[in-house]
């Protein structure tokens, strides 16, 4: 009697087949998806998946990248499965304690950025910091900042953390455990000391969070998306920077694409002027930022 034969199976054809299994299962980026899956189980970076193409994948990494599609198909996002997700160009730690680092976050940094451009030195704040990514970034293209990055959540800062640590910036980058709407907030921080704030806080209201994907609701933290109508971290926050920066400093946030003249207006009543809005590369207003008047 015959023996069943076992299909050996390359990369090459391997990463085609799972694109096309998960497109027609409805799964989002599928083709990226399968690369990440594949990577972690190869020890490979996504390139390099093409670069050994032909490589044969055995019969224990076969099982082991079908047990992390089986998590892809049950609506687990990719990043968490592979424990990773690019940001800037830079690769961080993510798990379901922080929230997954979203491309337009990366216009936020590149903003905050270009407001330091031209200083030696400056202190920044990052609000809300989660994975760290902010804060690691800048730190990462400005040798000359020092930032405070705080959350709430001592879980997310124990992610982050360990992203610092992995970049090499925990020297410059500082972690805090805070809660903006605490009356106490600003206690442990020098007033006034501070060029810039930056915060990508919660902003989806409460009442659109049935309408999110079900690999969010699901499996990200909603403390970092919903508030009860989306706008009490932006009032907190301007509440508290008046006191926080230096007399020109500046407040930079991340928005709801339909929240920013709410925002605008929460920054004006608290101080802030030359409040300017910018767009994403979707045509979305999404970054908000203005200086605090002397």
């Amino acid at each position: 009697m015959l023996m069943e034969q076992v299909r050996e199976w390359q990369v090459v054809d391997l990463l085609k087949t799972t694109e096309e299994f998960f497109s027609s299962k409805g799964v989002d980026e599928a083709r990226i998806g399968a690369e990440m899956l594949l990577s972690q189980v190869l020890g490979l970076k996504r390139i390099e998946l093409y670069l050994n193409y032909q490589r044969p994948v055995y019969p224990d990494e076969l099982e082991r990248f079908r047990g992390l599609c089986r998590q892809r198909l049950e609506g687990r996002p990719v990043q968490y499965i592979a424990g990773e997700q690019f940001f800037y160009g830079l690769q961080f730690h993510v798990d379901e304690r922080v929230l997954i680092p979203r491309p337009e976050t990366e216009l936020l940094v590149e903003h905050a950025l270009g407001f330091l451009e031209n200083t030696q030195s400056a202190r920044v704040m990052d609000i809300g910091t989660g994975s760290g990514c902010i804060a690691i970034t800048m730190a990462l293209r400005n040798a000359s900042l020092v930032l405070d990055a705080l959350d709430c959540s001592s879980d997310s800062l124990a992610v982050a953390r360990s992203n610092a640590l992995a970049h090499k910036v925990q020297d410059r980058v500082r972690f805090h455990e805070a809660d903006i709407f605490r009356d106490s907030f600003t206690a442990p921080f020098s007033a006034g000391t501070y060029s810039l704030i930056v915060s990508n806080p919660p902003y989806i209201p409460d009442a659109e969070w049935e309408l999110l994907q079900r690999e969010v609701r699901e499996y990200e933290p909603r403390l970092a998306l919903t508030t009860p109508t989306g706008m009490e971290c932006y009032r907190a926050i301007a509440g508290h920077a008046g006191e926080l920066l230096k007399p020109e400093g500046v407040l930079c946030f991340e928005v709801h694409a339909e929240g920013a003249a709410a925002v605008g207006a929460i920054m004006d009543s608290s101080g802030f002027s030359a409040i300017t809005v910018t767009k994403d590369y979707s045509g979305l207003d999404r970054i908000v930022s203005g200086r605090l008047q002397a």
